[in-house]
């Protein structure tokens, strides 16, 4: 097996063990870029003197017998909105073109103390607000199952450079599903923790009030762990392998099922992998969630909000800077008010506690995180504008974490599922994840390349 494809916990073992030395592990990994990314175009800046560097660091320490960190030698994709010291930080745009960041975001800090390896950045859409985007800082990544087809946004390139065989994990940040949409689209995991659980101090907001930072990852197992090294204390690896027998599963089949925008197939995918879960063992029953149309507009109220607010000099000094979608999704803000504002956050407490009451009697809560596979990247080159629906905003809103995993296929491009837990409880949703991981081969599935 190419070392870049072993499985985090694999790797750690046999970096430990000196099977593997992290050197031959980072080479592998720019092999494995320099022959595919050029389809792909994941990654928007390469350090692959640093990445050589710190992994004979980290050869040098296991050499002597040091434990290390938990991701002692790994190599990790960074999104271009998080600060990595001496790396540009570009957040997609042609304003900060020629930024680079002076000091690490306090999330490379964890993952460095964790033995981690920054290979580079990867693509996002511009500011994170929306696309894909053609007028940009760079060209949007592409789907590696279909180079014709979007990776979701606005953590494009982390899920396009796992989905490819890049790197075995990535950082992302999710405001609106910006870690899970792309995870489902490009066929991989996506985690976003509970709001607050990772400090978002050196990442470029987008939406205080909803952002979140988490990992994408070719599997549960290997998100776990990287969740554990951006956040120590807490817990995404216990009860792994304890499986779903006797947990309650919500499943909220009215908040989808009758939405025009589901296809078929995301439907009867979604009705397979509750089957599954119920056969493993699992205890499932009909739940009625708040009304999605509701959740989704005070989500977004509160992200246009914020955004514009947090762009507004930037407008005033640079507008011709930004793209023209970037513009038009900041827009959408200025005609909101703080009358509107409130309401929106009142309506966040409501449904917060909404969700809690119907948590109460589950475990965890499945959805699927987008209606449909992949749109094709054409649609996006005309003037209007398109919806992706999804069902993820409202766990911004609320704050509740949530995992997303590959549950089948719809014309050669992925679906994913969407698992909610209670607040701080990552290790159940994984749980959870990992037991229909095992159940299933659709996580083991990857895009072919010659």
């Amino acid at each position: 097996m190419n070392p870049a494809d072993l499985p985090l916990a694999e790797a750690a073992a046999q970096l430990r063990a000196r099977q593997l030395r992290a050197r031959d592990l980072v080479e592998a990994h720019l092999e494995r870029i320099a022959a595919r990314d050029g389809r792909i175009g994941a990654f928007v800046a390469l350090d692959a003197e640093g990445a050589r560097r710190a992994a004979d660091l980290a050869d040098t320490a296991l050499d002597a017998g040091e434990e290390g960190g938990p991701l002692l030698g790994i190599p990790v994709a960074i999104k271009d909105l998080v600060e990595v010291e001496g790396q540009p930080l570009t957040c997609g745009s042609r304003i900060f073109a020629d930024r680079v960041a002076t000091k690490d975001a306090a999330v490379i800090s964890a993952l460095r103390r964790a033995g981690a390896i920054p290979l580079g950045m990867v693509a996002t859409y511009e500011f994170a607000l929306t696309g894909p985007t053609f007028d940009s800082a760079y060209p949007p990544a592409r789907n590696p199952w279909n180079v014709e087809h979007i990776t979701g946004g606005s953590s494009s390139g982390s899920a396009a450079a796992v989905a490819g065989g890049l790197v075995r994990i990535a950082l992302g940040t999710d405001t609106g599903g910006s870690v899970r949409s792309p995870a489902a689209y490009c066929g991989v995991v996506g985690l976003k923790p509970t709001y607050g659980l990772v400090p978002m101090e050196g990442v470029f907001p987008l939406s205080p009030g909803l952002d979140h930072l988490g990992p994408l990852a070719a599997s549960v197992s290997d998100a776990a762990l990287m969740l554990e090294a951006m956040a120590p204390g807490s817990s995404g690896l216990d009860g792994l392998g304890l499986g779903v027998r006797g947990l309650r599963i919500g499943y909220a089949r009215d908040w989808f099922a009758d939405d025009p925008a589901a296809t078929p197939a995301l439907v009867a995918a979604m009705d397979e992998a509750v089957s599954v879960l119920s056969m493993l063992g699992a205890k499932i029953r009909l739940i009625a969630l708040p009304d999605y149309a509701l959740a989704e507009a005070a989500g977004a109220v509160i992200l246009h909000a914020e955004a514009l607010h947090l762009h507004r000099k930037m407008l005033a000094d640079q507008l011709d800077g930004y793209g023209r979608q970037a513009r038009q999704s900041l827009a959408a803000g200025a005609g909101l008010s703080k009358a509107d504002m409130a309401r929106a956050r009142k309506a966040g407490v409501s449904i917060r506690a909404a969700i809690d009451s119907v948590m109460s009697d589950c475990d965890v809560i499945v959805t699927p995180t987008t209606l449909a596979a992949a749109p094709p990247v054409a649609a996006f080159q005309r003037e209007e504008t398109v919806w992706t629906a999804m069902r993820t905003l409202p766990f911004n809103l609320t704050g509740h974490p949530a995992l997303s995993l590959p549950i089948g296929f719809e014309g050669g491009l992925p679906l994913g599922m969407q698992i909610i837990g209670k607040h701080r409880a990552e290790a159940m949703i994984c749980r959870v994840g990992a037991a229909f991981e095992a159940a299933t081969d659709h996580s083991a599935q990857r895009p072919y390349f010659a």
